[in-house]
Order: C-alpha cells, then structure tokens, then sequence
C-alpha cells in the first residue's frame, strides 16, 4: 500500500484545493465590489474571453470548462448582461460571443486582483524562481494528465 503522504498522492489534492481556494479570492472580490449576480467561475470565463469574439467550443477546446458547464455558465451570463452573442454569418448553428463593457470591468478587476496576488506571494518571501519552477512542475503534471486521457495508462 502507498504512503499516504507520498507527494505525488497528494498533488492532485492539493491543486484542487488551490483551486476553489482561489475560487474564493474571486468571490470574495466580486462581493466587495458588488457583482453579487456572477460566479467566480463565470467572472474567470469572462477572462479566459477577454477581448476576442469567438466561438463559445473554443473555450471548450482549450480545455478551460466541460460542455454543459459552458452552455449554463453562458446562459446566465447572457441574461446578466455580461455577454453579447450573434449567429456566425457563415453557420448559423454556431454562436459568436464578446464581452460587454459592464463585463470588461470585471475582467480589469480580477486582472488587479491578480497582480496584487503576486504581489503578495513577494511580500510572503515567494521568489520569483520559486514561482517560475511551481508553473513548470504544474504544466509538466497538466502534459502528463492530458497524456493519460488521451493515451491511457501507456503514455
């Protein structure tokens, strides 16, 4: 039997805990600057947006959400004005989405937000160098994950 505490066990715990950890920084922003009507997770679809027009499967396909989780996340942010949409001239089956004015003030928050976090990690003695070799590690655990979806237990 594996030792539960063998680093690589508990990687995948502690990304998952960062990540509603930051879930939380978001909302705790949100609220304080009064957008009670939007999710964290909906505020980070905004960004991940940003200032392109795109189909709403591209955010699909770069591996950011889950089908179903786009289309209600969307939904919501349509009817909140957050979103604006149009038919594609070339495929109408297929949906245009851009951000509002209301919804790029958000983005320029969280954008804020972001640069005082890092902030904060110099002030707590992170160094740069640490934070450059915790992204590295990070993208080679996402390649290996990617790996074994696609290529199962050989890759």
């Amino acid at each position: 039997m594996p030792n539960v505490t063998d680093p690589y066990l508990d990687i995948a715990k502690l990304i998952e805990r960062l990540h509603r950890r930051f879930l939380d920084v978001v909302r705790a922003e949100l609220n304080h600057l009064g957008f009670r009507d939007l999710t964290p997770v909906q505020a980070m679809l905004l960004t991940n947006i940003g200032d392109e027009e795109i189909v709403i499967r591209e955010l699909i396909e770069r591996g950011y959400y889950q089908g179903s989780n786009v289309s209600y996340n969307m939904k919501k942010l349509v009817e909140g004005g957050y979103i604006e949409q149009s038919r594609s001239p070339h495929d109408k089956r297929s949906v245009r989405i851009k951000l509002t004015e209301k919804s790029r003030t958000i983005c320029e928050k969280i954008q804020e937000l972001e640069v005082a976090n890092g902030e904060a990690l110099k002030a707590a003695g992170v160094s740069e160098k640490d934070i450059e070799a915790a992204r590295d590690t990070l993208r080679d655990i996402e390649r290996v994950w990617s790996d074994f979806i696609q290529y199962g237990r050989r890759a």
